[in-house]
Formats: structure tokens, C-alpha cells, sequence
């Protein structure tokens, strides 16, 4: 490698370093390098004199340079900083013009017309004809999408990579020819047979999308399943909520009624005019737990049913009040049958749905009722307890000799029997 060579490299490495933007994923360094080793893969195998093969390896390392400055006419910009760094290390005026015309026969678009151009052609597209190529491709894909210019999906890549190869690109030295060719056709079968093998399965999910949509517009079985399923479930979560409020007011009722006992019941003796109020609110209460406990007390049914009633299709197997007393060969004999007989299966789950519903109504009339006597009792309880200690006061007004006398209202309260005497 000459002196000349090697400062190129140097100044070349340093370009990149410090004014290359980053986002060059593909047009970089790596890629120079790649471009030089090619190229003297080419110059060991062919008959070229040093001053060409100078020529070659000094375009072949600054034909990029021009991404430093801008992307488009990037080869225009190459030229001009190829020929100032040419010219600050005192190279002759035809050398110069021989590297740019080297650096402009890298333009992609246009095919070279010297055996020079050819030669640095085949050097800068020979990742076409390398184990490489798919790295390289994929590196470039990025390259344009993370600058903004095109984004490409990867089967949009892939069809862009297949023309390339078989309609713009193509290699002109022998050595090429012969030796990057064959891996060059390798890898644009590669990529046939990834797009083929895609399509097929395109095809193949496309075909079954179309046979399970139309599976679906023609059987009304998925529709009948769900209206079931959500039926069902909605069933179960009122059954739980009306449980839950039943809860409630039995927890509430029985919180009133302890209370009731403990404080209120022992005062009675000397509040007599207590009494009425208090026997309200207590039965109101009474009324309002029984009832809760009536509407969440199960009903379990007999839990059997014969052969005949199973092939008659009038026993409802889903529901457990009508088999828990039937041996387990028995009920997997019901089931069996049951199973052979889609209408039978749908007729069951209707009467679990219909009796569910009819669960439902009762628990829900009986909170009803249940709520409003709880409401009234409570509203009557209050009433009473106001219009006894209303009643109670004007009673004590008549007793007291006057406003002087020592005994107060509430005294006269807890000892009534002393005032009377």
C-alpha cells in the first residue's frame, strides 16, 4: 500500500468519524471497507497496472465521502472533496480526474463505460454477491426509514431486493462473473422462496379466515352458545346480589335488635309509655330478618329421576337439585344421552335458564317487600317514640304543682311513683 493510499484512509476514517451522521446505518465506514476488500479481491485475480489499481483503491475509498455533505448527488460531492484532499497532497491533474471518474461510475443509475468504471461497479454492489447480502439489505432498509425517505415492510423489502437483482443490477468484470454471480442467483432464490413460502401461507390463513367467516354467517351455534353463556352469568350475579342485600339487612336487623334488648327493654318498668314504640320497632325488624332468611333459604328438590324421564328429555341434568341422589354410573348414563341430543342440550340449559329466572323473581319480590316493611317499621317506629315522649311531656305539665317546684321533668321521669304519692 502506498504512502498516498494510506493517508486516504486515514483521512477518510476521520470524515466519517467526525461529520457522518449517525443515522448512516448502511453508507458508512463498514461499507467502505467492504468496497476496498472487494476491490482487491478484484485486483489479485486480474492482470492491472499499479497506477490503475492506485486509482481504484483511492476512489474506491473516498466514493462515499460525498454522505458527509448530503445524500442526493452525493458522487458530485465526493468528486469535489476527492479532488481537494487530491490535489492539498500534491497529486498529479490526471490521476485526480481518473479517481473522480472512477467515483462517478459508482452512480447506480447510469452503467459504466471504462474498464476502470466496471471494475469499482462490480467492487461497491459486490455485497449482491456475498454471504453478506442480507445484513447489508437490512442495514439500508433502516438507513431510509430512520432518515424519513421510504419505509418499507419486509415483505415490501423483499420485492424491491428481487428487482434490484434481476432487472437493475448486474455484474461486468469476468472475475465477478465468475465468482460473485453464483452467490448473487443464491441469494435472489433465497429470497423467492421466502416470498413464495409467505404467500402460501397468506393464502392459507386467507382461506381459512374465509371458511371460519362463513362458518360463522351460516351456523347460528356460536350466537346460541353466547346468548346462553351471558344469560346465564347474568343470572348468577342478581342471585348473588339479592343474596348480598338480604345480607345486609339481616346483619343490619340483627345489629337493631341486640341493641334494642341491651338498653332499651330493661327501661321499660318506668317508662311504660315506651312501650308501644319500642314493641313497632322490634317487630319491624323481626319481620324484615325473617323475611330476608325466607328469600336466601335454598329449596333443594328430590335429586332423582328415572331412565324414562331421561329418554322422555323431561329431567333438567344442569341443575344439581335434580341428581345429587342419583349413583355416579347413573348420572353419566343421563349425561351420555343427553349429550347425543343437541335439542336436548339446549332444551336443558332453557329450563335451568327459565328456573333460574323464576329463583330470581322470588328472591327479589321478597326484598321488595322486605325493604319496604323495613322502611315503613322504621318510619312508624320513630313516629311512635315522638308522639309518646310528646304525649308523656304534656302528662307531666298537669302533675307538677308549678313552675317553683323543686322536682325537675326529668326527674319526675325515673321517679314517677314518688310524684304521685
Amino acid at each position: 500500500m502506498s504512502r498516498l493510499t494510506e493517508t486516504t484512509e486515514e483521512f477518510v476514517f476521520d470524515l466519517f468519524k467526525n461529520e457522518l451522521d449517525q443515522t448512516y446505518i448502511y453508507h458508512n465506514y463498514t461499507h467502505t471497507e467492504r468496497v476496498v476488500r472487494s476491490l482487491k479481491e478484484i485486483l489479485d485475480n486480474i492482470d492491472i497496472d499499479e497506477k490503475d489499481a492506485e486509482i481504484l483503491t483511492l476512489a474506491a475509498l473516498l466514493h462515499d465521502t460525498g454522505y458527509t455533505r448530503t445524500r442526493e448527488g452525493h458522487e458530485e460531492e465526493s468528486v469535489k472533496i476527492a479532488t481537494d484532499f487530491l490535489e492539498k497532497n500534491k497529486v498529479d491533474s490526471s490521476t485526480i480526474e481518473a479517481v473522480n471518474e472512477c467515483i462517478m461510475a459508482t452512480k447506480f443509475k447510469d452503467s459504466p463505460k471504462t474498464s476502470l468504471g466496471k471494475i469499482i461497479r462490480d467492487a461497491d454492489a459486490s455485497h449482491f454477491g456475498k454471504k453478506y447480502f442480507a445484513e447489508a439489505s437490512e442495514f439500508l432498509r433502516k438507513e431510509l426509514e430512520v432518515q424519513g425517505i421510504a419505509s418499507y415492510s419486509p415483505a415490501e423489502w423483499r420485492n424491491e431486493n428481487i428487482k434490484v437483482l434481476t432487472k437493475k443490477h448486474e455484474f461486468y468484470t469476468d472475475y465477478a462473473l465468475k465468482n460473485w454471480q453464483p452467490r448473487k442467483e443464491k441469494n435472489l432464490a433465497k429470497l423467492l422462496k421466502t416470498k413464495k413460502k409467505r404467500k402460501s401461507k397468506l393464502n392459507t390463513e386467507e382461506l381459512k379466515a374465509k371458511y371460519k367467516a362463513q362458518y360463522k354467517n351460516e351456523s347460528p351455534e356460536r350466537g346460541i352458545q353466547t346468548f346462553y353463556r351471558v344469560a346465564l352469568r347474568n343470572h348468577i350475579k342478581l342471585s348473588d346480589i339479592a343474596d348480598t342485600k338480604a345480607n345486609i339487612l339481616l346483619s343490619v336487623n340483627a345489629i337493631i335488635i341486640s341493641l334494642v334488648l341491651a338498653n332499651l327493654i330493661s327501661k321499660l318498668d318506668n317508662n311504660a309509655y315506651l312501650i308501644y314504640p319500642t314493641a313497632i320497632f322490634t317487630l319491624s325488624c323481626v319481620i324484615s330478618m325473617v323475611l330476608s332468611i325466607i328469600a336466601t333459604r335454598p329449596n333443594i328438590t328430590s335429586g332423582e329421576f328415572t331412565k324414562e324421564d331421561v329418554k322422555n328429555k323431561k329431567v333438567n341434568l344442569t341443575f344439581f337439585g335434580n341428581f345429587h341422589k342419583m349413583s355416579l354410573e347413573e348420572y353419566d348414563w343421563a349425561v351420555t344421552e343427553l349429550l347425543k341430543d343437541k335439542n336436548y342440550v339446549y332444551s336443558s340449559l332453557t329450563k335451568d335458564l327459565y328456573f333460574l329466572g323464576k329463583v330470581l323473581e322470588r328472591k327479589y319480590r321478597i326484598l321488595r317487600i322486605t325493604y319496604t316493611i323495613f322502611m315503613i317499621g322504621m318510619i312508624i317506629s320513630v313516629l311512635s317514640f315522638g308522639i309518646a315522649l310528646k304525649s308523656n311531656g304534656a302528662q307531666l305539665e298537669d302533675v307538677l304543682p308549678d313552675e317553683n317546684a323543686s322536682i325537675s321533668y326529668v326527674s319526675y321521669i325515673k321517679t314517677p311513683k314518688i310524684l304521685k304519692k
